[in-house]
């Protein structure tokens, strides 16, 4: 006797998963086969197009009646890049009979972090039956592959954009924002324009979004006249500029070099009751940061404080460096103090800018006490702190201590970098220690530092103190064997040294070959070699050297000062009565600025009387007639009468 299945057992089990065997149970075994063949033959129903979200509104009563597709997880987890990632999703809408339509994809592709993924399912889901992308589906990858752009994903992002444009598909107002965004973010101001120009050919009224976006794209790509014609467009127009439009503008001008018309652009917000805020303050700061305007940095700071907007961190770390460039430590300082009091925690940069300008100033107690406090606040300090604390150790004589920094940072592993170790170079040399600091100087390069330039000068400094003039002009032939390159400061010390020990010729030789090497020589350079001149008789040679640094475009304004000076300091008072007339005879110099300068420097000379005759009397500015002559009083009648 046949066993009989239970039709409820039957009806629970999907309907392809009836195996045939069961099938048989059901049907007379005469009709079986014809049945089953007939159930084959039959074609399948169309695939159903599933939408990202199912719409319950019928069936819940919810602000939000949209929810997440089952779909949508299944197809997500298909997409892992792998190299059967394409038939894997074949495979899946063939079983379940379904495709994709074309608010499913887009919302994939938002969905997706890699864009070879996207790109993959992108080129995938237009091959599907009776397909087209829509325009949020084009949107949604460009801006996936704009999202961090780089050569690879920008190329592709234009090769989708051109493929959007041969389909010709109608813009909307937010896949206009949204393309007009990703391209300016990404400086492609072509692409940008061409959007902006199907904006204005469809009529689509673009909003202050679209207006700051496009901005931004200009800005971004240094177009700033272009930006200021959209800008005084928007000042015209319906839609007018914001806070965030004056400050992307604001960071344009800062950006190519104009921070007056960025500030202006602060003061006109304040015109309009524009209030600006932290970003339009922090904006214009950094620029003048950067140019070495402290002082403005610092009023717009106190600027803020009267205002009432929160200082950022990086407000006070951008003034209190500036400060400590100045050599400014304790207004540095106070302000330091205000930002602990106002919640804001000092950083690395702020203790270390702090830590260096103490100890250049000579303060290395105040150093240690902030180096101290800085590790207190939980602060770990790096090579660049540790380089700050030897370098004011060493300009305060402290060599021991500074030498035990670095022992500490070897054993420690903090990397001890070039500056490091000139900072401790110099404070040997200086100290008279010159064979330790040639020591440390080679040991450097077994340390895997090779020397730059700064430690070369440091040891060739330090040995020019000692009076190694030898030792220093072989160490200068080995930097260039080593190819160091040889600055000014470098030959600034082998020409002062040179004179001193009363090698002129050599000092003179020194200098031609600086001039050969096409190393334009600077005030302290050229005070060596004109002093040196001077002191060895030899002012009209200076003199001439002065006059062959013009052509070069070389103009040091004290180079006279400094030779009468020199001169004065000397007791050669009569040469340097001789110069200063010189100078004014050939027209340098108006006799008033010459004469104030002798003056100056017969008094620091101790040649007081000398200072006071000139002071009261017509010398190199009064005249004296001769005849029908009237000339002017000269210099050389100080010591002549």
């Amino acid at each position: 006797m046949r066993r009989r299945i239970p039709s409820l057992l039957l009806l629970k089990q999907p309907f392809s998963t009836i195996t045939h065997i069961q099938l048989s149970f059901l049907l007379p075994l005469q009709t079986h086969h014809s049945f089953f063949r007939s159930f084959k033959s039959q074609s399948l129903p169309p695939p159903e197009l599933v939408q990202p979200f199912c719409d319950l509104s019928d069936v819940v009563s919810s602000k939000q009646n949209l929810q997440p597709s089952p779909w949508f997880t299944q197809i997500l987890n298909l997409l892992d890049n792998s190299p059967t990632m394409e038939s894997n999703l074949d495979s899946f809408c063939r079983q379940f009979l379904v495709t994709l339509s074309p608010s499913f994809v887009a919302h994939t592709l938002r969905s997706i972090n890699n864009h070879h993924t996207a790109l993959r399912f992108f080129t995938w889901a237009s091959n599907q039956h009776n397909y087209s992308h829509s325009l949020d589906c084009y949107v949604s990858l460009i801006n996936l592959l704009l999202l961090s752009p780089t050569t690879t994903t920008t190329t592709a992002a234009l090769n989708v954009f051109a493929e959007l444009q041969r389909n010709r598909l109608p813009l909307t107002p937010p896949a206009a924002n949204s393309l007009i965004k990703s391209f300016g973010n990404a400086g492609l101001v072509n692409e940008l324009l061409l959007v902006w120009r199907g904006m204005n050919e469809q009529s689509i009224q673009p909003s202050l979004f679209t207006y700051n976006s496009l901005l931004n794209g200009l800005v971004g790509s240094s177009l700033i006249e272009s930006a200021e014609r959209v800008f005084d467009a928007m000042k015209e127009g319906r839609t007018k500029p914001d806070v965030v439009t004056y400050n992307t503008l604001i960071k344009g001008y800062c950006k190519v070099g104009k921070t007056r018309k960025a500030i202006d652009m602060v003061r006109e917000m304040e015109v309009i009751n524009l209030e600006p805020d932290v970003v339009s303050y922090m904006t214009v700061m950094q620029a003048c940061y950067a140019e070495g305007d402290v002082d403005f940095c610092l009023s717009l700071y106190h600027e803020m404080e009267d205002k009432g907007l929160e200082v950022p961190s990086h407000c006070y770390s951008l003034v209190i460096c500036g400060l400590c460039k100045m050599g400014k430590v304790l207004e540095g300082y106070a302000l330091f103090e205000n930002m602990i009091r106002n919640g804001c925690k000092g950083n690395k940069a702020v203790y270390t800018a702090l830590i260096d300008c103490y100890g250049k100033t000579g303060n290395s107690d105040g150093a240690l006490r902030l180096f101290e406090r800085m590790k207190m606040d939980g602060i770990e300090p790096d090579e660049v702190t540790y380089g700050a604390i030897v370098n004011g150790l060493c300009k305060s004589g402290r060599v021991e201590e500074a030498l035990g920094y670095f022992h500490f940072c070897i054993e420690n592993a903090v990397v001890v970098n070039a500056v490091f170790y000139s900072s401790l170079i110099d404070g040997l040399g200086k100290a008279g220690r010159v064979d330790e600091a040639q020591k440390v100087f080679d040991e450097m390069a077994e340390q895997g530092c090779p020397p730059d330039s700064y430690c070369y000068n440091a040891l060739i400094d330090g040995l020019c103190k000692c009076g190694r003039i030898d030792d220093a002009l072989g160490l200068f032939k080995r930097m260039e064997h080593d190819g160091c390159e040889q600055t000014v400061y470098t030959f600034t010390i082998l020409i002062s040294e040179l004179f001193r020990v009363h090698k002129n010729e050599e000092a003179l030789k020194m200098w031609d070959l600086m001039i050969d090497k096409g190393i334009t020589p600077n005030v302290a350079c050229f005070r060596a070699l004109s002093i040196g001149l001077c002191l060895s008789g030899k002012v009209a040679r200076a003199c001439k050297v002065l006059d062959e640094l013009a052509p070069m475009g070389v103009v040091l304004e004290t180079a006279y000062e400094d030779m009468i000076g020199a001169l004065c300091k000397a007791g050669r008072v009569k040469e340097a009565c001789k110069l200063a007339d010189g100078i004014v005879d050939r027209g340098r110099e108006i006799p008033g600025k010459i004469r104030t300068v002798m003056i100056h420097s017969l008094r620091k000379a101790g040649n007081a009387d000398l200072a006071i005759k000139l002071m009261h009397s017509k010398i190199g500015i009064g005249y004296e007639r001769m005849r029908s002559v009237k000339k002017r009083v000269k210099f050389q009648t100080l010591v002549d009468s």
